[in-house]
């Protein structure tokens, strides 16, 4: 029997391999044929040059120097947060209380934070954890492909989806599950078929306006199901890049619609990273943007956790700054830590968040403190 047991694990760790690899060959193709959505980051034969706001190819010694930052105390605090958050899973593999008991994006983020540890489904100390979720998921996937939470109408439905797709997406793209692929499928023509006439995205499928925030989350789920070997259109985010794009205010920051208003610190972060997600690495948008984060978002003391939607802002920000490097990444990720660190609610292990839940507080924080081990590709240079 141990014999037995050993040959299945070897054979999914080479089945893992062998699809991420197969991944990374179609992304590849695939921008070369044209899709701006995996960017090619240098014409062929020539140098690739690494400046802040810029994401290249990295040395060895370069990436060691960006995760030196990962502390053995953040070690421990992710594993405890792992620990409490593995506690308050549902027995129908679902995360969420109060409110967002079922929710289906605090249990795909639930699921992403275990994967960023290294813990795949049925693989790993968690593993039975995350399968549960994803299983959960899988069964709030309808005939059209939405994914919405069970019984209880959330507000902003598509947010749900977006995070949920992006879960499947991750979890396809590193297991190449039958079973999953096609209800991703599903999933991603919904949201292909959601892309209102600006190029956005809205609370529900067919929105006829549009918002960055519930934006990024579809363009960072089609970015994930690209990656996993999903066909996206390249029309269709040509449209979300305009979209982005016409979102951004002369100070840098982002407003939430194009009909105009102020810049704020977390939609400014989205922003971001859906012209990241787009495969736009550089430019005047990118640096101005990221300057406006450093100037108005930058973890202080715990002064702006009193901003709204803190933990979703900082979500989007590290990715910001660990795809810009540099002096963004060595300011940004200690700071973030170490507020992190002295939030976190010792000995239980979670974080407290007062618009959602502990679950989705916890499960956010664990994801922002664990961006350097990249063990996911949605979140890889």
């Amino acid at each position: 029997m141990r014999g037995r047991v050993t040959e299945q694990a070897m054979s999914r760790h080479i089945r893992r391999g062998v699809a991420l690899a197969l991944a990374l060959l179609l992304a590849v193709w695939c921008w070369r044929g044209g899709s701006t959505l995996l960017a090619a980051r240098t014409p062929q034969g020539q140098e690739q040059v690494d400046r802040p706001g810029q994401a290249g190819r990295r040395s060895d010694d370069e990436i060691a120097a960006l995760v030196s930052h990962y502390t053995p105390m953040t070690r421990s605090a992710v594993e405890l947060g792992l620990s409490w958050l593995a506690q308050q899973q549902a027995d129908d593999g679902s995360f969420g209380s109060g409110g967002y008991r079922g929710n289906v994006a605090v249990t795909a983020l639930a699921g992403l934070a275990f994967m960023t540890a290294g813990h795949m489904p049925l693989e790993g100390p968690y593993g039975d954890v995350v399968e549960r979720a994803v299983q959960y998921i899988l069964d709030c996937t309808g005939e059209s492909g939405f994914i919405e939470s069970k019984g209880t109408t959330f507000h902003g439905p598509m947010y749900g989806h977006g995070f949920a797709t992006l879960f499947l997406a991750e979890v396809y793209g590193m297991t190449q599950r039958p079973g999953i692929r096609e209800k991703l499928k599903k999933a991603v023509r919904l949201i292909i078929n959601s892309q209102n006439k600006d190029g956005g995205w809205r609370y529900f499928p067919g929105s006829v306006d549009a918002d960055i925030s519930v934006t990024v989350c579809q363009i960072m789920a089609l970015r994930a199901a690209r990656n996993a070997g999903i066909y996206v259109p390249k029309e269709v985010v040509d449209k979300c890049t305009d979209y982005v794009r016409r979102s951004q205010n002369a100070d840098g920051g982002f407003m939430y619609m194009i009909h105009g208003g102020a810049s704020a610190p977390p939609r400014s972060a989205a922003g971001i990273v859906a012209l990241y997600s787009a495969g736009i690495y550089e430019g005047d948008q990118i640096q101005r943007g990221l300057d406006y984060l450093m100037q108005n978002f930058l973890p202080n003391r715990g002064l702006n956790r009193r901003t709204s939607h803190y933990f979703y802002g900082h979500y989007y920000a590290v990715q910001a700054m660990w795809q810009a490097g540099g002096a963004y990444w060595n300011r940004w990720y200690p700071a973030i830590r170490d507020e992190l660190l002295a939030t976190q609610v010792r000995p239980a292990g979670y974080w407290d968040d007062n618009t959602v839940c502990r679950e989705y507080g916890t499960a956010m924080a664990v994801i922002i403190l664990q961006t350097p081990n990249t063990h996911l590709p949605i979140f890889q240079r």
